[in-house]
């Protein structure tokens, strides 16, 4: 692997990192704050070092697959060092481990939070919280190749940082894909910003919940999230756009120009959308029956925790750890599913369970038909046997790294139902789970080895586990 090349594209990293940091100065600014300080000397910081690492090497080789793993991995850890340290600097936390922790919730897009308070943190705090996963969301890597026309090799940290098992290209050159996707991504934050302050949210409060909402992070401005708000009006605009957020970006694009019929003949978004209608359904009807006296109350909780689970937002308008068991069963399960590829969601993603649900099927139909000859098909797209394998494979290092990390974090004294949940909401970038880190609970009460476990696994799943375990095997090293 050729290093220099790796520490050139980190240090590129840490500049846009270093010059992301000055919008949280100018809200300080605004505001009157002195937190503003922090991010002064934590942005100098972050560009010296940045071009510190940029001097090693101004190597302009083709990226090939060893060093688009390590610079996805390498750079998704380093900028959330470097994240932690205004945290540090403005007196946020007393260790590092809380502000790395974080830190990597943010940029990852899970939401997790180790702050018992929000309304005790400034303005400049919580814009860099939220911040940290809108650009997390559509991915750091995926904006410098949008910028950096000269970047060569840019397919392979495409393929590398991006979510899904394929990866489609709306135009010929991958550079004009990442912009474009980034527009579209811009576009709906703005239009959900001005529909939250439209209808009476502060227009600061509406910028942080768009970024949380785009970026299905969940970060909120308020302790009691958006059940702060108390505003059907504010409920219906947030569900509606997390739902959008689960949906594949390159789906919006297409309707953005007027092609809405891709949408509508698209089997994985009318599986999400079926996913979504028969949760809604189901606990709506359990909590009619069990917990709210009204169909409507039932309805409008439902509605907002499914959209809020499923597109990994981490939203909550309501404590759903006291619903009935078979509510929460349901919660936890979408935990897994997650939203569509190519959207800013974690979990497994809706295209794979589709795949899975299909492999099983035609399976079934072999024991039939032994003489049968079929392929596995997406609509009338065939699905090729890599694809296939590779799919298979990440369902099975998902369940095994959900599995070790569970059993880990319960060896610390977490009682099990707490452990399952933190590891499935931070595996798949949700953030609050159930039982000891429930929708109104923090990460606080864990230990330091137990949050630093947890940060692994908002990495794993915000890379795709695959990226980063290879990373870590010991033939990825040899030349």
């Amino acid at each position: 692997m050729r290093l220099k090349i790796v520490f050139n594209m980190l240090g590129t990293l840490l500049l846009f990192i270093g010059v992301s940091m000055i919008l949280p100065i100018l809200v300080s600014l605004y505001y009157q704050e002195s937190d503003g300080i922090a991010f002064i000397v934590a942005s100098g910081f972050t560009i010296s070092s940045g071009k510190l690492l940029k001097r090693f090497s101004d190597d302009k080789e083709n990226i090939r697959h060893r060093e688009g793993f390590a610079i996805v991995t390498l750079g998704w850890i380093i900028i959330s060092i470097f994240g932690a340290v205004p945290f540090m600097l403005a007196g946020v936390f007393d260790n590092f481990v809380d502000a790395f922790f974080e830190s990597v919730s943010g940029f990852t897009t899970t939401g997790a939070t180790v702050i018992m308070s929000l309304e005790s943190l400034s303005h400049t705090i919580l814009f860099w919280r939220s911040l940290m996963h809108w650009l997390g969301g559509m991915g750091i890597i995926v904006m410098s190749i949008a910028i950096l026309p000269e970047l060569a090799g840019s397919m392979q940290l495409f393929k590398a940082e991006v979510p899904g098992p394929v990866h489609e290209r709306l135009k010929p050159r991958i550079r004009e894909t990442a912009k474009t996707l980034w527009v579209v991504y811009i576009v709906l934050t703005f239009l959900q910003m001005f529909l939250l302050a439209l209808n009476e949210m502060p227009l600061f409060d509406a910028v942080i919940h768009s970024f949380g909402t785009m970026s299905t992070g969940g970060f909120s401005s308020r302790t009691l999230s958006v059940k702060a708000y108390d505003s059907i009006i504010i409920e219906a605009i947030m569900a509606a756009f997390m739902f959008m957020a689960g949906i594949n970006l390159t789906l919006h694009y297409q309707v953005l120009t007027g092609n809405i019929k891709s949408l509508l003949k698209d089997k994985e978004f009318r599986f999400y959308a079926f996913i979504v209608v028969t949760a809604i359904f189901l606990i709506t009807l359990n909590l009619r029956l069990q917990v709210y006296k009204t169909f409507l109350s039932s309805l409008k909780y439902a509605a907002f925790q499914v959209t809020s689970i499923i597109s990994t937002a981490g939203f909550a308008t309501v404590d759903y750890d006291i619903w009935p068991p078979f509510s929460r069963g349901i919660l936890l399960v979408l935990m897994f599913i997650g939203g569509c590829a190519g959207s800013t969601a974690g979990g497994i993603k809706v295209i794979r369970i589709y795949a899975l649900m299909k492999k099983g099927f035609q399976e079934l139909y072999k024991l039939i038909h032994p003489r049968a000859v079929t392929s596995l098909k997406i609509g009338n797209q065939a699905i090729s046997e890599e694809v296939s394998t590779s799919i298979l494979g990440f369902f099975f290092l998902y369940i095994i790294v959900f599995v070790i990390s569970t059993i880990t974090l319960a060896s610390f004294g977490i009682d099990l139902i707490s452990s399952i949940s933190a590891v499935a909401a931070t595996l798949g970038n949700i953030g609050p789970g159930l039982g000891l880190i429930g929708p109104l609970n923090t990460y606080v009460p864990l230990p330091v080895v137990g949050k630093l476990l947890l940060s692994f696994c908002m990495i794993l799943g915000r890379l795709e586990i695959y990226t980063v375990l290879v990373f870590l095997l010991a033939g990825f090293w040899r030349k």
